[in-house]
């Protein structure tokens, strides 16, 4: 079978205005050498006000101003483009232009709707950032890598195969109807060495344009994976700044180890809880629809340094506990545990919602009471008339945050539980709550969300684990 890579380039790995493409570029050469290539692209970066700057925050701030009557302009993403473009030759750069064009002109039109309507939501969002963003950056790319004299292409639009569900802005992969849109994507991987695709954004089966959360193009990449891995021997590389190490470098400076192999359940895990591993949606899917295929995080600067994400993982050494990790702006929600079945049901079913872990339950007053970590508070505070429907009596705590130890094989740590939860009291913060459950692979302590309590958790208990015996 065929060897297929789909590997996704984010913001970070293009660099601002395209500083980081020449690396891509040797990157991709690297990569097709032995196998047939996908390239997802997320939007670039650019410098604005002596800051980096993300081009969907430029373009979702011009639909602010939209909103409050100021007129939006591109000038600053098309300034980007304008230097991204110099890396594409001659031969290719009128073309170039042109495809720039075409798509800022459709971005702009969008905006252009929502001045007019006062509303930057939904499929006006959605085309918004589409065609200035993470669709044009594809295309563009496509042009510089001909440039290069690597053949390939780009899929337009009108033959996009991520098919999603009527969640506009926060949309869901729908696999059967994408199945059915896969023609056109299959004959530009059979007929080219690489194919560029933007991530992010989707359309329904009616052709409306979507966008799935932030983090979206990891998702983008996890679902061409879903579509193609019966076809092809197929794996997943995420181009990054650095393979994963066990704890955020921005808030440990030292002592960091590097971690060589995780589950699909460490990996979702450390994502949900604040490690910028990959969009933890990007694991479910793979789950929910039986996938088996290894993923890779790869640090694009050294290609050497990588962290395997699989199913089943290698006998390993090394300390069981692979990733201490932390969430600020967490909610408890606290409801009877009579009624939470119907609250469970929902989010998965109406809201498609997953970002929660259940905590054990307790009883007080002869009642017993089940506990929803929700670790987006600000989720919460936009549904509070939703979740309090399921329980009148159900109450919500805000400014919660949490700190997580990860390993499916934490077991073999000695006292874990009491030295790490001492190691917090030590540094001057109260435990609220401590939730440690062996089939889940993972503690979560919960304290305060204020000034730097997270840090100095995260600090204090990476600090510890390296001193604890284990089997």
């Amino acid at each position: 079978m065929t060897n297929l890579i789909i590997a996704k380039f984010g913001g970070s790995a293009i660099g601002p205005d395209g500083e980081s493409i020449p690396q891509i570029i040797t990157r991709i050469n690297n990569l097709k050498i032995n196998s047939k290539l996908i390239t997802v692209f997320s939007a670039p970066l650019t410098i604005h006000d002596g800051k980096k700057r993300s081009l969907t925050d430029v373009v979702l701030e011009q639909g602010k101003n939209a909103e409050n009557g100021i007129k939006p302009t591109l000038d600053i993403v098309k300034a980007s483009y304008q230097k991204i473009i110099q890396l594409v030759n001659q031969e290719n750069k009128e073309n170039c232009q042109k495809v720039i064009d075409k798509h800022l002109q459709e971005s702009q039109k969008a905006l252009d709707d929502a001045l007019e309507n006062k509303e930057f939501i939904d499929e006006t969002r959605s085309r918004a950032l589409a065609f200035s963003g993470e669709i044009l950056m594809s295309h563009v790319m496509n042009h510089i890598l001909r440039s290069n004299q690597i053949k390939t292409d780009a899929v337009e639009f009108d033959d996009w195969p991520i098919i999603t569900d009527n969640n506009i802005e926060s949309t869901n992969f729908l696999k059967s109807e994408s199945v059915e849109r896969m023609e056109k994507i299959k004959n530009l991987v059979e007929n080219n060495e690489v194919v560029a695709i933007g991530g992010f954004i989707g359309k329904t089966v009616d052709d409306v344009t979507t966008t799935y959360e932030r983090g979206g193009s990891d998702r983008t990449a996890a679902d061409l994976g879903i579509l193609f891995h019966k076809k092809y021997e197929t794996s997943i590389d995420f181009e990054k700044d650095s393979s994963v190490v066990s704890a955020d470098p921005k808030i440990v400076n030292s002592g960091l180890r590097e971690v060589i192999q995780l589950s699909y359940n460490e990996a979702r895990l450390a994502g949900m809880f604040g490690m910028k591993i990959l969009d933890p949606i990007a694991i479910k899917e793979i789950v929910e629809h039986g996938v088996d295929m290894p993923i890779k995080i790869t640090n694009i600067k050294n290609p050497e340094k990588i962290t395997t994400i699989k199913r089943q993982l290698d006998e390993l050494k090394g300390h069981p506990i692979k990733i201490v990790t932390g969430k600020e702006n967490c909610a408890i929600f606290r409801i009877e545990t009579n009624s939470i079945q119907k609250l469970l049901t929902s989010l998965e079913k109406d809201k498609r919602y997953s970002e929660f872990i259940i905590l054990s339950p307790f009883t007080k007053d002869g009642v017993e009471l089940s506990r929803v970590l929700f670790l987006d508070g600000d989720y919460v505070r936009r549904n509070e008339k939703y979740l309090l429907g399921f329980d009148s009596l159900a109450t919500i705590t805000y400014d919660r945050g949490v700190i997580t130890l990860i390993g499916d094989e934490m077991w073999r740590v000695q006292q874990v539980a009491s030295r790490t939860s001492a190691k917090i009291g030590e540094s001057g913060l109260n435990i609220l709550n401590m939730d440690a459950q062996e089939e889940t692979s993972r503690i979560i302590i919960v304290v305060e969300d204020a000034e730097e309590n997270i840090r100095k958790a995260i600090n204090a208990v990476h600090e510890e684990i390296s001193k604890i015996n284990f089997i």
